[in-house]
């Protein structure tokens, strides 16, 4: 009479590594999940949650300087430069626009040098210095550049305008305003959808041509 096999579970057969490798992957499935589901419902099954999975989420101190103001914070690690700016300190100027650094809406400058703080880790902040399109004016006088977008209309809907006028600063500064050529080479990782490119380029001469301080 032949004899029956015991039943076989779906890693038998499987050496170390093959194990090892299906281990990382349902890990790895978990955390991605983990990572994308709204924090509403994270804390709704907060009390099912893994402890060490939860502890991501745990927030930390961000002290930075934005606009000249000294900021502490509490954030999530994952939070971005852009969502802390618009959610925790109401700084709305900087936009979200495709949220994949591809559009340039949300440029601002960290220690002086334009970012994309859609792609820019808060926490990664600690320290510098900040500033968005409303650290621009003094006051009630604007800067160079924001009155020369004005005189030469270089925007049409705005909402890229804050982005563009930050990048056109950082250009002049780091030096990559000395033809028309050059300028559009280095604003090119902001996108304006009215299409008021010749505009923007014809301000941004002005600002350097004319020797203003940005």
């Amino acid at each position: 009479m032949e004899s029956k096999k015991p039943c076989t579970g779906p890693d038998d057969g499987l050496d170390v590594k093959d194990s090892s490798r299906r281990n990382f992957l349902k890990q790895s499935t978990l955390l991605t999940a983990v990572a994308l589901t709204p924090a509403t419902a994270m804390k709704a099954a907060a009390g099912h949650v893994d402890e060490q999975i939860a502890a991501v989420f745990e927030k930390m101190p961000l002290k930075m300087q934005v606009n000249g103001k000294q900021q502490n914070l509490s954030v999530e690690p994952r939070s971005t430069l852009l969502d802390i700016l618009r959610e925790q300190l109401d700084l709305t100027g900087t936009k979200k626009g495709c949220d994949h650094g591809q559009c340039g809406a949300c440029t601002v400058h960290v220690d002086g040098h334009r970012v994309n703080s859609c792609l820019t880790l808060g926490i990664m902040m600690n320290g510098k210095k900040i500033t968005t399109i409303e650290g621009l004016a003094k006051g009630d006088k604007l800067h160079p550049m924001q009155e020369a977008f004005i005189k030469h209309d270089g925007f049409q809907c705005g909402y890229c305008t804050p982005g563009q006028i930050m990048s056109a600063v950082a250009c002049i500064r780091e030096g990559h305003a000395n033809s028309e050529h050059e300028i559009r080479e280095y604003m090119s990782g902001n996108i304006c959808r009215c299409g008021a490119y010749p505009n923007i380029v014809n301000a941004i001469q002005e600002v350097k041509d004319g020797g203003m301080a940005v």
